[in-house]
Parts: C-alpha cells; structure tokens; sequence
C-alpha cells in the first residue's frame, strides 16, 4: 500500500508534468525522435511531382495506370530512464533535492513518450540493479514508474554507472533512446557508455545542485559523504579555498562534457536551482535541427 503522502506526491506530479507535456513538450520530443525507419503503408495513383523511384511497376502493369507507394514513418520507440538513485541524490539546498528532481524530469520524458505512443522502461541503479521494469505502454504503466522512483527504497548508497550500462546492455537488445540520469559522480564508466551509445541513443542529464559547485562564506562547516559515510570539516571563510573548490567543479563538468563530445553523447545539465524546462526545450531543439 502506497501511504497517502506519496500517493498525493505522485498525483502533484503527474499534474505538473502532463501539462508541460501538452503545453510544451509533446511536439518537441516528436520533432525530435523520429523513429527508427519507414514502413510500407498502401499504393496510390501516380500525381505529377511524385518521386519515379517509388513507383510500384506490378501495380502499374496489372491496372494500366502509374501507381506509387506510399510509405509512413516508423513511429514508436523504446525509451528506458536508466536513473541513478545512490546516496549522492539525497541532496539540495533549494526546493528540491536532486533524486526529486530527478523523479519530475523522468515523468516528464516518460508522459511524452506514452503520448507520442512510445514504450517506456525503467532502470534504478545504486552500485548493483535495484529496479528493473520492462518497457511498456500506457498511463498506468507510467504511474507506476513514477511510483517506482517516488516511494523506491535502494537497498545500497554507492554508484556504478558502468555496472548499470553492463546490465542495460544485455537486458535491452532493441535500438532504445536512453536517458541516462544522474550526478555522474562515479569512476570508469566511459567504456561501456561509448559501447553502448554505438547501439543506442544515449542522452545524459546531469542534475547538480548550486553548493556543489561554489561555496558562501559560511565559516567551519561539517560535510559528510552521503555514499560512504566520510566526515570532512571545511573553512569556507577562506577565499582561496571557495575559488579552488570553484574552479575543480567548473573544471570536472567541463571534462565530463568534453568527454561526451569524443564519442558524441548529448548532455543536458539541469540544476535545482532553476527550472529544468529551459534545458530540455533548448536540448529539443538543437537535436531537432541536426537531425
């Protein structure tokens, strides 16, 4: 049994997010995820304009008169949300926590892939599979994914991208676009994302909160590491101190990105300070005109 503050969170978000999918996001993921080919649809009589390569020369002998075919997209995909629910998710300095965040943006994908007839998977990760929930269709399959992400308790707090590529890869054999959502802060991950993205559409979304990335001058403060239990005690009065830690979070989001770029992996950054909304238009619409 579902308790009733999750329910009520679950129902909060589905609002949200299905009225962003029809107000804003439902075209955009259509323009931008055509489908894996063309299927034959029907033959019909030639008109002037018409591509000669596609006509249909037994139809046009047996009747007499030019016929071509007509051919319609290949409609429906397999998305998988491969989401990484470690310990490291349990943290914000705004509204939302990360692993909140995380859960809205897998909604948002996922509403917009049922409504464009798409199936939907999903994948919960620490350092071992937590959750795994074959791609399906439909709204109450959907429910049930956010359900999943909302009310999940991972039984681990560490993260291994690689072991979840490992396992996507051999639980997944259909050409999927995969959203692969996390804080990326894992090592050794970058082989089995290059082969899997040679398979697959992989997009990754890193999802980073503002303190991880400067620091105020708050005095002695204590962190502790969310995975592994590590106490640090920080002078973030120092200046020297509060640049550092700047310039080696600026410099490790831009080797994570450069490294996408090499084996050529889209990246969406989303922060909990601001609204995800931006990020992900602006993401539609660069794949859009590439492709």
């Amino acid at each position: 049994m579902v308790p009733k503050e999750i329910f009520k969170k679950i129902r909060r978000i589905e609002i949200r997010t299905r009225k962003l999918v029809n107000d804003l996001f439902s075209g955009e993921y259509h323009s931008t995820f055509k489908g894996q080919g063309m299927e034959f649809e029907e033959v019909r009589e030639y008109t002037p304009g018409d591509d000669i390569r596609l006509i249909d020369w037994n139809v046009t002998a047996r009747t007499g008169a030019a016929h071509v075919k007509k051919f319609k997209e290949e409609r429906e995909l397999t998305v998988i949300l491969l989401v990484d629910a470690s310990s490291s998710g349990r943290f914000g300095t705004f509204e939302k926590y990360k692993e909140e965040l995380a859960a809205e943006l897998c909604a948002l994908l996922a509403f917009s892939a049922i409504k464009n007839n798409d199936k939907v998977g999903l994948i919960v990760f620490t350092d071992k599979i937590e959750k795994f929930i074959p791609p399906q269709k439909g709204k109450p399959h959907v429910l049930r994914l956010i359900r999943e992400i909302i009310y999940f308790q991972p039984e681990h707090t560490k993260t291994d991208i690689a072991g979840a590529l490992e396992f996507f890869s051999k639980v997944i054999k259909r050409k999927s676009v995969v959203f692969l959502i996390s804080d990326f802060l894992s090592e050794d991950f970058f082989t089995p994302l290059r082969i899997a993205n040679k398979k697959h559409d992989i997009i990754a979304v890193k999802i980073s909160d503002p303190r991880e990335l400067r620091f105020g001058n708050y005095g002695l403060i204590e962190l502790e590491d969310a995975e592994t239990g590590e106490v640090m005690v920080l002078d973030t009065s120092s200046h020297a101190f509060r640049k550092e830690f700047e310039i080696q979070a600026a410099q490790s989001t831009d080797d994570l990105k450069h490294r996408f770029r090499l084996i050529d992996l889209d990246f969406i950054q989303i922060r909990t300070d601001r609204p995800y909304t931006g990020p992900l238009i602006q993401f539609f619409k660069m794949r859009e005109k590439r492709h």
